[in-house]
């Protein structure tokens, strides 16, 4: 967790319910992800590096409760125990698991916290070994960190990057551009103070320098930001979705979806955004939407080509604070609306192949743009295969009768004997 804005000379420091949030969508998704790993009977070994570049100084205080919370690199360590017992647990070979860590902090005095306490809780003969403590700043040690993926995992990369910066400019998009062009199998959780950069462009009149700074050069495409804010609106939203689409683009990365944090005190939105080069990591995360639906919100619509923004705020929380509206939210309602709006646009996607679609195209081609997960999209083609308006075929010949039976190779196509559909524009 980045640091900038807290004092760890004293011992720990405060932290907002907002970010105690933050680590709860952590933990859930490297709980999830492990899972993934291991699908053979016969796997032996699992290899994996865990890399958190502003981590902070280990231990934090509930600023409301005064409880005592562990920050992200202790969720790291926690999340790899509970998966070596979980996967081993039945196995008559247990997994060898061969996990890495880089704790990377650059302020002293949570350097030095995070290292006392590491060595308290028992960490200590694992620092220099699997665990890597650097005192520096995360864009001094990208390369080294990469290099050292490579050497450990030559075919995959396979890592997840934890890049919780304070504000927007320590992670420019080159750098995990760097990340997944030498690392396949590599995932970037990045936060992003949209709030911060958007205070900037209304109050500094953002500099072409800064966007060069960060690494998206051409967010404005040749208008000025007086003319966005006479000409739009909304030119808050309007800058967010630019912002967002040059963001992940620049970044290099194929699959992504953004979490929309709120702080409490209503200013300090920031995002955090999933990214990856694989579906199925895409679906994880948004499984964990649902998951969490408390602590999630949807700005965009229900199903497909949406601007998707998603988010969480601390006064929605159920375990926290009294829950209200807030609008399209993970909840049951929110899965009725995206299994409805999807039976509407799926059949138009389908009937504009004669030959049909594989499943796993259809997924892999829309996700980035619905909030829906692979689970919803098998619920809505369920209910489409019901109504006759589709039909389903495994790679063998066999007409899929629910959507829960429909794997990644079925061809999804216009049902043989076609009747007359009508979709609405």
């Amino acid at each position: 967790m980045s640091i900038n804005h807290y004092n760890w000379k004293d011992g720990p420091a405060p932290i907002q319910q907002h970010s105690v949030a933050k680590h709860r969508i952590l933990q859930s998704y490297l709980s999830a992800y492990f899972q993934t790993l291991v699908k053979s009977p016969g796997q032996d070994v699992l290899r994996l590096t865990l890399v958190d570049g502003f981590a902070g100084g280990g231990i934090y205080y509930h600023a409301d409760t005064n409880e005592s919370i562990k920050g992200s690199p202790f969720i790291c360590l926690k999340a790899t125990r509970e998966a070596d017992y979980l996967i081993n647990k039945d196995r008559h070979k247990p997994v060898q698991f061969e996990v890495s860590y880089f704790f990377i902090e650059a302020e002293h005095d949570a350097y030095l916290h995070l290292d006392k306490v590491l060595r308290e809780d028992g960490y200590g003969s694992a620092l220099g070994n699997t665990i890597h403590l650097r005192h520096a700043k995360f864009q001094e040690e990208a390369d080294g960190v990469i290099q050292f993926i490579k050497k450990k995992s030559p075919k995959n990369g396979r890592s997840i990057f934890i890049l919780d910066q304070y504000g927007y400019k320590d992670v420019p998009t080159g750098i995990i551009q760097k990340i997944f062009s030498n690392l396949p199998s590599a995932e970037v959780i990045l936060t992003f103070g949209v709030d911060s950069f958007l205070n900037f462009a209304s109050d500094k009149k953002l500099t072409q320098e800064l966007l060069d700074e960060v690494g998206i050069p051409q967010l404005w495409q040749g208008r000025t930001l007086e003319e966005i804010k006479k000409s739009e609106r909304d030119w808050r939203y309007f800058i967010q979705s630019t912002l967002y689409k040059n963001l992940v683009s620049r970044c290099g990365a194929e699959y992504f979806t953004p979490f929309f944090i709120r702080n409490k005190k209503g200013h300090g939105d920031y995002w955090l955004i999933h990214m990856s080069q694989h579906h199925r990591a895409r679906d994880v995360m948004t499984e964990v939407h649902w998951d969490n639906h408390n602590h999630f919100i949807h700005y965009g619509g229900a199903g497909l080509n949406m601007f998707q923004m998603v988010g969480y705020d601390p006064n929605n929380d159920n375990s926290f604070r009294k829950q209200f509206d807030l609008g399209f939210e993970f909840d049951n309602v929110a899965k009725d609306a995206s299994i409805a709006t999807l039976m509407e646009q799926i059949p138009r996607l389908i009937y504009a192949h004669d030959e049909g679609i594989t499943f796993g195209e259809l997924f892999a081609k829309t996700c980035n743009t619905s909030p829906a997960s692979a689970e919803i999209y098998r619920d809505a083609i369920g209910k489409i295969l019901e109504e006759k308006v589709i039909e389903a075929i495994s790679v063998d010949g066999v007409h899929r009768r629910s959507g829960q039976q429909i794997k990644a190779t079925d061809q999804i196509m216009p049902p043989r004997q076609r009747g007359f559909f009508f979709f609405e524009e």
